[in-house]
């Protein structure tokens, strides 16, 4: 007796590319194992806490900070430099959002036109990827209650140094200082590297790259115009790292073998 012809796996909302477009998507359950977590969350996430230790729980922040302190004469001079404020914060600003605008067009293309729909789910991940991690670290800072280095008695300011796990009276007023935004907008760019993951892998490591190399550079300006910490930076990298990361594992991480898969029911 001939076999029924059997019937075609159920759709997930996770399928994209040609199963997503009519194909026969394979349903496989996603190709991140033991080792993908290691280098992905595991490691990053013990550096992380290694580098906070140093930098908030034995000082090396106010060490840091004592020298470009220092090196400016005992006052914040590049705060309203040039280079610093005008360039790399206001004009760096608006270039991170011109190329998330100019992002959003690009999934606006990728939903008109049919020769475009296999980029339409990676390049939504990296919208909402960069949309959520500049919004969780501005709601933390709403929620953080630390100053920034130009507030501080240390640094020519009015307050006491108070760290992210100390309580701070509430006559100084709320801060809004930690983790670094600036920075934020930069290295919510470190989605590219899942985005290539999934879609060029070989130049997952520029993406990668360029994000860090964007996130280094307004960091390192906001701690030159004395407006935050070297660990308001680290935070802020790690939580965008983690959003990207998530967002991968829901949206991109059921690639396999150089074929779009479906995860299973």
């Amino acid at each position: 007796m001939q076999s029924p012809t059997p019937l075609p796996a159920p759709r997930s909302w996770l399928a994209i590319g040609p199963g997503a477009l009519g194909g026969n998507p394979v349903r496989e359950w996603p190709n991140v194992g033991s080792r993908f977590y290691f280098q992905h969350l595991w490691m990053p996430l013990t550096i992380f806490a290694g580098l906070s230790v140093v930098l908030m729980g034995l000082h090396g922040d106010l060490w840091l900070a004592d020298r470009l302190y220092a090196m400016e004469g005992h006052a914040w001079n590049l705060q309203t430099g040039y280079l610093t404020q005008d360039l790399l914060h206001a004009s760096g600003r608006q270039a991170s959002k011109d190329m998330w605008f100019t992002l959003a067009l690009m999934v606006g293309i990728s939903l008109l036109v049919r020769q475009a729909r296999q980029w339409r789910r990676p390049l939504v991940y990296l919208l909402l990827a960069t949309a959520l991690s500049t919004a969780a670290v501005g709601l933390l800072k709403r929620w953080t209650n630390v100053d920034c280095p130009w507030d501080l008695l240390r640094y020519g300011g009015d307050n006491a140094y108070y760290g992210l796990f100390m309580h701070r009276p509430s006559i100084l007023g709320h801060a809004k200082c930690f983790p670094a935004g600036h920075a934020s907008a930069g290295y919510a760019w470190i989605a590219l590297y899942f985005f290539f993951l999934s879609t060029r892998p070989r130049w997952r490591w520029w993406g990668l790259g360029f994000a860090l190399g964007l996130g280094a550079i307004f960091g390192v300006a906001q701690q030159l115009r004395g407006a935050h910490f070297l660990s308001h930076d680290l935070w802020a990298l790690m939580i965008c790292w983690l959003i990207a990361l998530a967002l991968y594992l829901l949206m991109l991480g059921h690639r396999q073998k150089g074929q779009w898969v479906e995860a299973a029911p």
